[in-house]
């Protein structure tokens, strides 16, 4: 697999590096077959009528893994109670990206470094409380962009 989480640690300090997945078209069936049922994080963007990516959802999962969960946010059959969601998943057309990890420490971190860069006012995360630092980077073999 090519894509996933790694980490170091410095002077009490932690880096994560998240390799992502290629992005992909949310599609049942594709999902099911190229996707692992392992614990990671996840992101999932909707196509905009301007042909740009907007984040939609970003989480992590443990339990029934990325497969699963990714599946079940991406469609609207299983999405009942979030009439807004829904009508996003009905219309729009839906992608997702991935990078496993069988930590609930670091799923923990990076999300909440995720939290803190795209939604800081929002941000109810919290980090695994192991390090006094937490540092990020990202790659991925797409050119992504999105749109807040």
């Amino acid at each position: 697999m090519d894509c996933g989480i790694t980490s170091s640690e410095k002077n009490g300090d932690i880096y994560y590096f998240v390799q992502w997945s290629p992005l992909a078209k949310a599609e049942r069936y594709e999902i099911i077959k190229k996707v692992p049922a392992l614990a990671g994080v996840f992101e999932i963007y909707w196509m905009d009528e301007k042909n740009r990516l907007r984040l939609f959802v970003v989480g992590k999962t443990d339990y029934g893994g990325l497969r699963s969960e990714i599946r079940r946010i991406t469609d609207p059959e299983l999405c009942k109670d979030d009439v807004k969601a829904k009508k996003i998943l009905e219309e729009k057309e839906i992608w997702y990206r991935y990078a496993p990890t069988d930590s609930s420490n670091i799923m923990a971190d990076v999300l909440w470094c995720f939290m803190q860069n795209y939604f800081p006012e929002k941000t109810s995360i919290k980090h695994s409380g192991r390090y006094e630092n937490i540092f990020l980077k990202e790659s991925a073999p797409d050119k992504l962009m999105w749109v807040p």
